[in-house]
């Protein structure tokens, strides 16, 4: 039996665009493969949130649907959508054949934590069983499953065991898995104890893309009966596998390193971020610094350089080397670059200020204006050149408030946001060795990190320690006594926790971003932005 996986890269909301791209890959697959498989929600895209209760939208949904499938022949497909029943919604799989919907199969696990929250809108499967379907005149029970019913060794309903106990010849999993560092692996170690459990192939299909600060990766893979790997797709991109299920052939599945995974994650994020707002240029402020280095390396990797704008936008405070190593690295990624001082422009604010501010004492005020003045300057050019401004802040300084509102915090989308302030110098280094050059100049990574809006100022905060001291807050959920195991200072960890609460009016201003570890600011983490709890 000849399984085909198509991944594909869908839009929310674009019922049109995605019906195409399932049309072009059910063309490819006919007359080559039994069954094609696409990932989950496939037709409507993931996560459509409140979109599903849109009525208007389900119907269009329904309709798209029963078009595709009265061209469907000689090839079982599977899609994922979103279906209506008896006012109740539901997270479906259709299975097609011999051009009409021959049945549907619900997810019957809804899962409700991180970035998740299918509960609001669907409905569990009703029942849970194979779909009997005929290939090569043989009678095969296909036990299909969604995404999370994978991972049901968390629940009282054991998915895989009821479709085992009714003889399914074979389980496929249509999945909309985000990605997150070394997810795959995850996965992989799941479905091989699945499958040395019950002894059945497994086929597992997940999208590709990003949508609502969700990466999916792909990597669609298929294992055997003997546990073993024996095809999988493309990392990042589309794709579309097919592979007889029954093969013995060696394989070798590649699971790329962190940095890799990183850096291509993030690129495909800002892509489809730019590609989907229906834009084409972005525009990012240049300062020199490590942080805006490495967000145009990799907005450089995702979009032409001839389409990016880098902008410096120096004060009396910058040092020269800052304004060399920003012209430097444009340079270096072929973007167009620009040079706006913003020193009278700033004289000119506070001289209008000067009844209000006490010019004799300048401090976090006049500090903060010259990010401000850049923020609008950065806006101004976007609006002008119809671009997207990316935002360069990076999840170490987001999570100690160390950032300004309508300042350096302005932007379309957060590009490292999920990185701490260690893994960016950490995929900078990278960057430098995966291009064989200094792609970003020595002194950016050198040099000691300074917002510049003053003399001689430089990052409050030694990052080697804050950094990881605030994942083992943020990502790990580590308490005050889990620190003090971990060997953290007491004081310091009283201090970074509180800076932590203090600061969410903050990041609930801020850019959506790319989730790339456990636990993201954004959709994932909902603390209240009122919240008087200290340590």
């Amino acid at each position: 039996m000849i399984v085909a996986l198509s991944q594909l890269n869908s839009t929310v909301g674009d019922l049109a665009g995605n019906a195409a791209l399932i049309k072009d890959a059910i063309r490819q697959a006919k007359n080559k493969a039994d069954i094609l498989v696409f990932p989950e929600m496939v037709l409507t895209g993931y996560p459509t949130k409140d979109l599903v209760l849109d009525s208007d939208f389900i119907n269009s949904t329904h309709e798209i649907l029963i078009e595709i499938s009265k061209n469907i022949f000689d090839i079982i497909v599977l899609i994922g959508f979103v279906r209506r029943e008896n006012n109740k919604i539901y997270n479906s799989a259709a299975i097609i054949q011999s051009g009409k919907i021959i049945g549907f199969r619900d997810k019957t696990l809804l899962p409700t934590y991180d970035v998740f929250d299918e509960k609001r809108y669907f409905y569990p499967a009703n029942k849970i069983e194979p779909i009997n379907v005929r290939i090569n005149d043989d009678d095969i029970k296909l036990g299909i499953q969604i995404c999370e019913d994978l991972w049901d060794d968390d629940y009282e309903v054991k998915v895989t065991d009821i479709l085992i106990e009714q003889n399914a010849d074979i389980i496929i999993n249509l999945s909309a898995s985000p990605f997150h560092m070394h997810r795959i692996k995850d996965r992989i170690k799941v479905v091989k104890e699945k499958v040395r459990k019950y002894n059945k192939p497994y086929v597992y299909c997940n999208s590709v893309g990003y949508q609502e600060e969700l990466v999916f990766d792909g990597q669609s893979f298929v294992v055997n009966l003997d546990g073993d790997i024996i095809a999988s797709a493309k990392a990042f991109e589309e794709d579309l596998i097919m592979v007889d299920i029954s093969s013995q052939d060696n394989y070798t599945f590649t699971i790329l390193d962190k940095f890799e995974e990183l850096f291509n994650a993030l690129s495909l994020g800002v892509k489809d971020y730019v590609q989907k707002t229906h834009h084409s240029k972005v525009i990012i402020g240049l300062s020199g610094g490590i942080d805006s280095a490495v967000t145009a390396t990799i907005a450089a990797n995702a979009v032409e350089g001839r389409n990016i704008i880098g902008v410096s936008m120096p004060s009396k405070y910058s040092s020269e080397h800052s304004i060399r190593d920003a012209e430097l690295l444009a340079c270096n990624l072929g973007v167009d670059f620009e040079i706006i001082k913003i020193n009278d422009i700033n004289s000119k604010f506070l001289d209008i200020l000067d009844t209000i501010l006490d010019n004799s004492s300048p401090g976090l005020a006049e500090e903060n204006l010259q990010a401000r003045i850049r923020g609008n300057i950065l806006m101004t050019i976007a609006n002008k050149k119809n671009a997207l401004l990316l935002n360069t802040a990076n999840k170490t300084e987001t999570a100690l408030g160390y950032c300004t509102l309508y300042g350096d915090m302005c932007g379309a989308l957060g590009v490292i946001s999920d990185l701490n302030k260690n893994e960016v110098y950490d995929l900078a280094n990278w960057i430098n060795m995966k291009y064989d050059k200094e792609m970003i100049p020595k002194s950016s990574l050198t040099k000691l990190p300074s917002a510049e809006l003053s003399y001689n100022q430089v990052d409050p905060f030694d990052y080697k320690i804050v950094s990881p001291l605030v994942d083992d807050i943020i990502t790990n959920g580590y308490n005050i006594d889990q620190l003090l195991d971990a060997g953290y200072n007491y004081d310091l960890c009283k201090d970074i926790i509180n800076k932590i609460r203090h600061f969410e009016y903050k990041r609930h201003q801020s850019a959506p971003g790319i989730r790339i570890s456990k636990k993201a600011f954004g959709l994932g983490r909902r603390y209240p932005i009122i919240n008087k709890y200290r340590v």
